[in-house]
């Protein structure tokens, strides 16, 4: 299966990478590589098309932004974060650390809390 790179701020064609199915087409907040550079998947749009009055998946085109991957970027519960996931003020996403210090390092923050987060 065939995919497509788009820079999400305009929609210009980045490249195409083949993948053996639909599982391995990333997900959003996922990185990947291509061709030497670092992306940041942040949109996953399936196209699909009429054939003999069934749809069928014709193509899948990933929303990407340039971004290299951080250092401290870790696999955590099956998603990508930033930062130190067991601190209660994480916003365990690969977009943000926190609201409290968000260009970190966890260690630093006066406010670095290991346990539980709070209500919601």
């Amino acid at each position: 299966m065939e995919i497509e790179l788009r820079q999400i701020e305009d929609d210009h064609l980045i490249g195409r990478l083949e993948v053996g199915g639909l599982s391995e087409v990333p997900f959003p907040g996922r990185w990947l590589s291509h061709a030497g550079d670092s992306y940041l998947v942040l949109q996953r749009r399936h196209r699909y098309r009429l054939r003999q009055g069934r749809y069928e998946l014709a193509a899948v085109a990933l929303q990407v932004k340039t971004e290299q991957q951080p250092a401290e970027a870790r696999h955590w519960q099956g998603q990508w974060v930033i930062g130190d996931p067991s601190c209660r003020f994480n916003a365990r996403s690969p977009l943000l650390r926190c609201a409290v210090l968000p260009e970190g390092p966890c260690a630093c923050c006066a406010h670095y809390s290991l346990g539980e987060r709070g209500p919601t």
